[in-house]
């Protein structure tokens, strides 16, 4: 009888553990800062020729445009897409910084669950290089731009070598 009970509450325990995580999935397709801010619902971006962009191109926007400026604007690197918003909204030392910065891997994949981001950077030394100061400048612009609750972002010198890391 114990076997059994032991199996059952295992069981029991799993089927709450993939609940929670769907649960969870589900909460960061329909919710937070996602399509809905742009003024297209998420059903409508996954259809093809969806809802809004559909609108867009009735009101006489041009057919095929503004498609294209969407791609570009998605087409743009995660380091660019950073570089932009501490260009707008960054401190003077955190835009000295964020210039040296070559490749941003992981921002666009988030699920409040583990989200990591990597941080490729022209510095060399490693932690005790030149690099160490601006990398903590870097990790906190990071923070600033994405948000999670339990996100750690590195960033990495030109050798791949760790310069510093921070949450997010």
């Amino acid at each position: 009888m114990g076997m059994k009970s032991k199996i059952a509450l295992g069981a029991v325990v799993g089927i709450v553990v993939i609940g929670a995580v769907s649960a969870n999935a589900d909460n960061t397709d329909n919710g937070g800062t996602g399509s809905a801010d742009k003024g297209t619902s998420a059903s409508a971006d996954r259809q093809p020729g969806g809802g809004a962009k559909d609108a867009g191109a009735d009101a006489g926007q041009g057919g095929e445009k503004p498609g294209k400026t969407d791609k570009a604007e998605k087409k743009a690197s995660q380091a660019e897409q950073f570089k932009a918003f501490v260009e707008e909204n960054g401190t003077a030392q955190e835009k000295e910084a964020v210039a040296h910065v070559i490749k941003v891997q992981g921002a666009d994949e988030q699920n409040d669950i583990l989200d990591t981001a990597d941080i490729y950077t022209d510095f060399t030394g490693g932690i005790m290089g030149e690099g160490s100061g601006p990398a903590k400048l870097i990790a906190s612009a990071f923070a600033d731009w994405k948000q999670s609750e339990n996100g750690l972002v590195t960033v990495y010198d030109a050798d791949g070598e760790l310069l510093g890391n921070g949450q997010f």
